[in-house]
């Protein structure tokens, strides 16, 4: 049993925090993994790097619905994760899309927190996590 001011906001909230320095530290890591690689727009881990921007944009959605008090946290992330990776304007836009396309696809879903928009949340941030952690494998 939870006691006051240990709901489940709470934990997400020192969850969210938890993963969004994990995110970052992996793409200060990857980033400097990445400008070593060979020239071009495309990377072995593009899969990847791309699945975490849209789940970073359908984050940021739901977070904002349900009353997350993380304002711009998410964004910013995928901001990073641009600059750091966006080699090229090419390489840019597609990652900033993907970040739009996980944010798009919530709003057309979503007017109100549900169990279910907070259920998505929680999936996501387990997977952003698995992601982001495989990332930092590979930059070392």
């Amino acid at each position: 049993m939870m006691g006051p001011g240990q709901g489940p906001e709470r934990g997400a909230a020192s969850f969210l925090r938890v993963l969004a320095i994990m995110l970052v530290i992996a793409l200060a890591a990857f980033g400097a993994h990445a400008r070593a690689a060979a020239p071009g727009d495309t990377r072995s881990y593009d899969d990847q790097l791309l699945r975490l921007s849209e789940i970073l944009g359908s984050v940021h959605y739901l977070r904002a619905v349900c009353g997350g008090e993380d304002g711009q946290r998410w964004r910013q992330i995928a901001s990073e994760l641009i600059r750091s990776e966006g080699s090229s304007a090419l390489r840019q836009a597609t990652i900033a899309q993907r970040f739009n396309r996980g944010y798009r696809s919530y709003r057309r879903t979503y007017r109100r927190c549900t169990p279910s928009a907070r259920n998505s949340i929680a999936r996501f941030v387990k997977e952003a996590r698995e992601i982001s952690n495989r990332l930092i494998k590979l930059a070392e």
